[in-house]
């Protein structure tokens, strides 16, 4: 099974195949029109991996889904082509484990950042996606500190853009290990240290049910440092129903009871075969 560190080396620059699309009607049966319009929904493309880009747009549109997360410049204007956006983009190609608390790759993402803010917002997005790098021995003060080096430079340019680079919080203990932004309060402490309207935290429901809990009470308490969420089923990152221990509705009445206006993206891996069906009742879950 493809994990999303394996997405991302397998979709660098590269072009993303076509497959067939069983039965997708039977499982799109008018959704758009049951939606309450609380949440503005996405979903994370490297999930359907085995799904083109294309039939993956098609497939949200009729769900009613708004965007396509975590996408490259060169497949921005696919999702734009079905009228979506893509409420969380990539700006860099180094992937999770390698990242801004590491000084030596500091010239290469400013770089990267930089160039590709700019082109962003031309596209018409608002997020563009950061990670800390793993930690490889650095304390968390060094760590913060090596963060915002790389960033000051990177968030003059995004103010300049209006665009927000927003750090995702991962978990060190399943997934990502060494990851260094794996705890709310890290990810808040560097925001804090930044003090620019311009970076945010992806919270990752998945990373954080798995490291710390306390989900509804954590996003409550830091909603204006979130900028975006991502779901995934507890254990396991796969559907979001009651296989799993995270109340998903409960999760997102907490979200819009906060008055958060930004999206949230399915980010699970599909279990069952009718991969589109498992998309859609995750939708029909999260919209409360």
């Amino acid at each position: 099974m493809m994990n999303r560190k394996q997405a991302l080396k397998a979709m660098a620059g590269a072009a993303i195949g076509s497959v067939a699309l069983p039965q997708m009607a039977k499982s799109m049966n008018a959704l758009p029109a049951d939606l309450k319009g609380n949440i503005n929904h996405s979903v994370c493309q490297w999930c359907y991996s085995d799904i083109s880009l294309e039939k993956l747009c098609e497939a949200a549109k009729e769900m009613g889904i708004k965007s396509i997360d975590l996408l490259n410049s060169t497949q921005w204007a696919t999702a734009q082509k079905y009228g979506l956006t893509c409420a969380m983009a990539y700006a860099s190609d180094l992937g999770l484990q390698k990242g801004l608390n590491d000084l030596s790759l500091h010239e290469k993402l400013i770089k990267d950042y930089t160039t590709n803010i700019p082109k962003a917002a031309d596209a018409g997005l608002k997020n563009v996606i950061c990670f800390s790098g793993n930690a490889k021995g650095l304390s968390t003060e060094q760590g913060l500190e090596n963060c915002a080096r790389a960033l000051d430079p990177i968030l003059k340019v995004a103010a300049k853009h209006h665009v927000t680079v927003s750090m995702e919080l991962l978990n060190s203990k399943v997934d990502h290990h060494d990851y260094q932004c794996d705890h709310t309060e890290w990810g808040v402490k560097l925001c804090e240290k930044l003090g620019s309207e311009n970076f945010k935290l992806l919270y990752d429901i998945y990373h954080m049910q798995i490291m710390e809990g306390d989900v509804i009470a954590t996003l409550t308490k830091h909603i204006h440092y979130i900028s975006h969420f991502h779901t995934g089923g507890v254990p396991g990152r796969h559907e979001i129903d009651d296989t799993q221990e995270l109340n998903y509705a409960a999760i997102m009445r907490g979200i819009v009871k906060t008055g958060f206006k930004g999206y949230v993206a399915q980010e699970f891996i599909p279990s069952r075969t009718d991969k589109l069906g498992s998309l859609k009742q995750a939708i029909g879950i999260c919209d409360i």
